[in-house]
């Protein structure tokens, strides 16, 4: 039996017409959650606080989130059906903000169930959520990783995404998929955004910047994976938040130009359904990244060079037209000001 929510949540709402997000102690989700906040929405948060990284850095988020009388939350895992099926049911959260998943490419090589079960089943719940209370729109999160074994860059919407390199980019392409046979289905629009590297303030500590950030300042090597010639999208977060919350007050529709004769893979002509990219719309190389880290920091870096990973992609490029086209969509950090940003925070946070 699922726990009853009562035990569950951890401040009360201020408003009937609440915005639900999940994975709302994550990086993405917080920023995403504060932001929502920030201009007077009423959001319920969801996250079961895994450790798959430090869950005092979870904590941490989510205490700020909990000063704030807005925020409701629920240590929930989005795989427990009735726990899931209750939040639904007791609040009708007409808007959605599906950012909940279990992330990062190397574990998925090495731990594959437990991106099904927290990705693909976590997804499902989610979906028939929205479809229990008619959602008006459900934005999801997924990744540049789909584009896989694709070179051709900049990666556009309208490319295809049947090559993925590894089982969390398989599972984020399945939440495409199954979105569009719901909003298909039963109507429910819903709208994929494809992140591209995302870094900043209060971001994962598996991920480069940070690794990089702590290691360099405590005067440890640090691993660099390809010698340093790969290159990515590095999009900085309040750019990917512009995205996330530009698209969900942007309900799509069914796309009248869509030619199922020729299918385009970003939008539907059949279902209120649409995929885009968030990213900077610019490549850098991972050299380039540890050159600005050691200039805000004033260490150099001591290089443990490595070959590329299994299931890694060599370079990544967002071609962010459409989005800058559906949502007026402008990504304006440079990395220099965005790695700038992540160290004071991290100094601060650590006091460092």
């Amino acid at each position: 039996m699922a726990e009853p929510l009562a035990r569950r949540y951890r401040r009360s709402m201020t408003s009937r017409d609440p915005v639900l997000v999940t994975g709302s102690a994550g990086f993405i989700g917080f920023h995403t959650a504060q932001r929502l906040l920030a201009r007077g929405e009423t959001v319920i948060g969801v996250d079961n606080l895994n450790d798959y990284y430090d869950p005092a850095l979870k904590q941490a988020r989510l205490d700020l989130l909990l000063a704030q009388p807005g925020y409701r939350h629920y240590t929930l895992d989005l795989a427990d059906r009735d726990g899931m099926a209750a939040l639904f049911a007791e609040h009708a959260p007409r808007r959605i903000v599906h950012l909940g998943a279990q992330a990062g490419i190397r574990y998925s090589v090495e731990n594959p169930e437990t991106y099904i079960d927290s990705n693909v089943v976590g997804f499902l719940t989610v979906l028939e959520g929205a479809r229990a209370v008619k959602a008006e729109h459900l934005v999801f999160a997924s990744t540049s990783s789909v584009f896989g074994a694709n070179a051709a860059l900049p990666f556009s919407v309208q490319q295809g995404v049947a090559h993925p390199l590894n089982v969390y980019s398989a599972t984020k392409i399945a939440n495409e998929a199954m979105a569009h046979a719901y909003a298909y289905i039963f109507g429910i629009p819903c709208t994929g955004l494809r992140f591209f590297t995302v870094y900043g303030p209060w971001g994962r500590p598996d991920m480069a910047l940070f690794k990089f950030t702590r290691a360099i300042l405590e005067g440890r090597p640090i691993d660099v994976y390809g010698a340093g010639a790969m290159e990515r999208d590095f999009t900085y977060v309040d750019d990917i938040v512009d995205g996330v919350v530009a698209a969900l007050d942007a309900v799509p529709g069914k796309d009248p130009d869509w030619r199922a004769e020729a299918p385009g893979p970003g939008t539907s002509g059949v279902a209120p359904w649409r995929i885009l990219n968030l990213g900077a719309g610019r490549r850098e190389p991972l050299a380039r990244y540890i050159e600005v880290l050691e200039q805000v920091l004033g260490r150099k870096a001591i290089l443990n060079v490595m070959p590329t990973q299994d299931g890694e992609m060599t370079r990544t490029e967002a071609d962010v037209s459409e989005s800058r086209a559906a949502l007026g969509y402008a990504p304006s950090t440079p990395i220099d000001v965005g790695v700038k940003r992540f160290v004071d925070w991290y100094r601060d946070f650590y006091g460092v």
